[in-house]
């Protein structure tokens, strides 16, 4: 069922992966007539520090038979790399009325991952089509990674100490940051007549000392040099990419900017190339607000080594214009309980729990979000989040800007148009990130559309789903590498069609169950059950084409529908949602991986395991009253395999993934037996 090409060698099994399927058996949804291929435009998307995106859009290949194959290398060396080959796109349908509506074009899109920042790269994309290819097969492209975004070593250097501060001074001094940033500042009307000071390239030191004002004063002494009522300081100064304007701590102690309650503390909408570093940002709903959806946001944000306690929520834009943010190495406390795992949903599990000790169900969301973005560019890594409603979202948005939903009297293109392409929320970043103790989801990736990679995560404690895809719009949205545990609500969640998700090397530690996808394909995954409702691997997809191998499977005992795979009849290709349309979908059920392999030809090369895989993993049970609200720190266990355990090389070998592979083959999971562990959450 899935066109795939496997090459064995003596020493491993080599996977191409060709995300497509040829036409021989399958009736089309739509007609199609055009086997050939036309190669149009190669798009290069904002490049990341670690990682390159690419969307090859083409015309015909109606049979779905086309591959792009990828290779790589440093420019000014001789050895060409193999990267995974490019997700087929195009035909599905996400579709929820007025809210989502996108149909993709023909095209293919991809990534090469784990690059070294600011360094140049050639790319080698080669078309491959049996039945043709009109155009430029092959083209090699010259890109390079972004470097990490620092502060500009010849730019002027202004020194900020607390108002009443004795102490010696460097100059030039100001006392209050605001002071400092422009010519003048006041708490009251005169607030708005300051202009800024700083230019592109400039440095704020901040010494060591609370920075804190009262917004209801209306003074023009020092207990307030902000906007009345407001609390806020607005920046609208721009610095560039090589010259960012950078507020740091001096390194003389901690700076705490505390918004005594305000509703935002820092407002650098209007400011791009804004960089933070060592700052703790406290009391406030929204620390840094960076971006409002259709009005307007920023560029080029850094936030770097920094703290954000007692807050709503860390970094937040939606604004589709917003890119290329760092969000890097900080740690963000919420105010939601940090003792107790509580869901906002799934009354079943967590209802029970209302009125104990004082907790309340659905809880209060005291802290929404520790970051989230939108727009094309953004990296966010090496973080530690604990006790929000969500850790690291994409905001949801609806349709991509330049499209229009389905609706009455509501029409327009279900595809971005060219002059959108800079709003897409595309080559978005995830990675090296610990986050535990959610409300709902560590890591959100809804209504993100192309080359999102969410790699090497630590999730841990999460009540509801910790890898959500509701919905992705078209991918790859790539899962590689994750390590997700304590879910009693389940692992992954898939919905609304959602498009293009890839599951590469994870260990998953719950049921999975997706509800409505499309192109949506697995590899070298463990998932183990921890009792959660429904099935071990639940998966109802609207396209023929999903695919499943390669995996590693524990189900819960007692447990008697472990499997499903629920899609268009076999000889069916895809069958879309639309307007007035619902999917004809079959649904076939299994009780073990032999009949559901058998049936569906999906997972042919899988296998069952077990809990004695790992070093220190303990089997979980969501149906266990008394530990269900338990928080685990993850230095407790030992997530690695044991030697000759059943997951040591059952893997398939996945370019550019899980290249350093030491035995015969890959092992399955996020962690290759012998390889150096992953860092997560803040590097010294």
């Amino acid at each position: 069922m899935i066109s795939q090409v496997l090459l064995r060698t003596s020493s491993h099994v080599s996977l191409v992966l060709l995300c497509c399927l040829g036409s021989a058996g399958f009736a089309q949804t739509q007609s199609g007539n055009q086997p050939q291929t036309f190669a149009d435009e190669l798009f290069v998307e904002p490049p990341t520090l670690e990682n390159l995106g690419f969307e090859w859009f083409i015309r015909g290949d109606d049979n779905r038979n086309a591959v792009v194959n990828v290779s790589y290398r440093e420019q000014g060396t001789s050895q060409w790399k193999e990267a995974l080959p490019m997700l087929r796109i195009g035909g599905e349908r996400i579709y929820a009325r007025v809210n989502f509506d996108v149909e993709l074009p023909a095209m293919f899109a991809g990534s090469i991952m784990n690059l070294r920042p600011g360094t140049t790269y050639e790319a080698r994309f080669t078309l491959i089509d049996s039945d043709g290819v009109e155009g430029d097969a092959e083209r090699t492209l010259v890109v390079s990674t972004r470097p990490e975004p620092m502060p500009y070593e010849y730019g002027r250097v202004f020194h900020v100490y607390p108002h009443g501060y004795e102490g010696e001074k460097m100059e030039p001094s100001f006392e209050g940051f605001l002071c400092a940033y422009n010519y003048s500042c006041s708490g009251t009307d005169w607030s708005t007549t300051g202009r800024p000071r700083v230019l592109p390239g400039d440095t704020i030191l901040v010494h060591a000392g609370l920075y804190q004002y009262d917004r209801y004063e209306y003074t023009t002494s020092n207990r307030n040099r902000l906007m009345p009522l407001a609390g806020t300081y607005f920046l609208t100064a721009d610095g560039t990419e090589d010259k960012p304007i950078a507020i740091k701590a001096a390194g003389d102690g901690e700076v705490i900017f505390d918004g005594a309650g305000n509703y935002n503390l820092f407002n650098v909408e209007a400011a791009d190339y804004t960089y933070f570093e060592g700052i703790t940002f406290r009391n406030t709903e929204i620390a840094i607000l960076a971006g409002t959806q259709f009005i307007v946001g920023s560029k080029g944000l850094t936030v770097k080594n920094s703290r954000f306690e007692d807050v709503a929520a860390g970094v937040f834009t939606n604004y589709s214009g917003s890119s290329n943010f760092y969000i890097a190495d900080n740690w963000f406390y919420g105010r939601n309980d940090p003792e107790r795992m509580i869901g906002w949903s799934d009354p079943e599990l967590w209802s029970r729990f209302d009125g104990v000790d004082g907790q309340a169900h659905p809880p209060s969301m005291d802290s929404y979000v520790a970051v989230k973005i939108y727009g094309p560019g953004h990296v966010v890594a090496y973080n530690y989040i604990a006790d929000f409603h969500d850790g690291i979202n994409v905001e949801t948005y609806g349709n991509p800007d330049g499209t229009a939903p389905s609706g009455s009297g509501v029409f327009g293109p279900k595809y971005p148009p060219r002059e959108y392409w800079d709003r897409r929320p595309v080559a978005i970043d995830f990675y090296n990130n610990y986050i535990t103790n959610s409300h709902d989801n560590p890591i959100e990736i809804d209504g993100s559309m192309h080359n999102i990679r969410v790699m090497r995560n630590m999730l841990i404690n999460h009540p509801s789903h910790a890898m959500c895809n509701q919905p992705a719009l078209g991918g790859p949205v790539y899962w590689i590498e994750n390590i997700a545990y304590n879910l009693p609500g389940g692992s992954t969640r898939l919905t609304t069609g959602s498009s293009g998700s890839i599951f590469y090397n994870n260990t998953i530690f719950s049921e999975t169950e997706g509800g409505s996808l499309q192109n949506t394909h697995w590899r070298n995954n463990l998932f183990l059950g921890q009792n959660a409702a429904g099935g071990l691997f639940d998966i109802t997809s609207q396209t023929n084409y999903t695919s499943s191998d390669y995996n590693g499977f524990y189900s819960f005992p007692g447990k008697t529908e472990v499997f499903a795979w629920n899609t268009p009849p076999m000889d069916v290709l895809a069958d879309y949602p639309g307007p007035g349309k619902r999917p004809n979908l079959e649904t076939r059920e299994f009780s073990s991986l032999d009949e559901y392999s058998q049936t569906t030809g999906q997972d042919r090369n899988s296998i069952m395991v077990d809990y004695s895989a790992f070093q220190n993993a303990p089997r979980l049970d969501a149906s266990d009253v008394d530990n269900l609200q338990n928080v685990y720190d993850a230095d407790d266990f030992d997530f690695r395999l044991v030697p000759g355990s059943a997951p040591v090389d059952k893997g398939i070998h996945l370019p550019n993934v899980n290249d350093g592979f030491s035995g015969m083959a890959p092992d399955l999971g996020a962690l290759e037996l012998g390889a150096q562990m992953p860092h997560y959450g803040p590097r010294e």
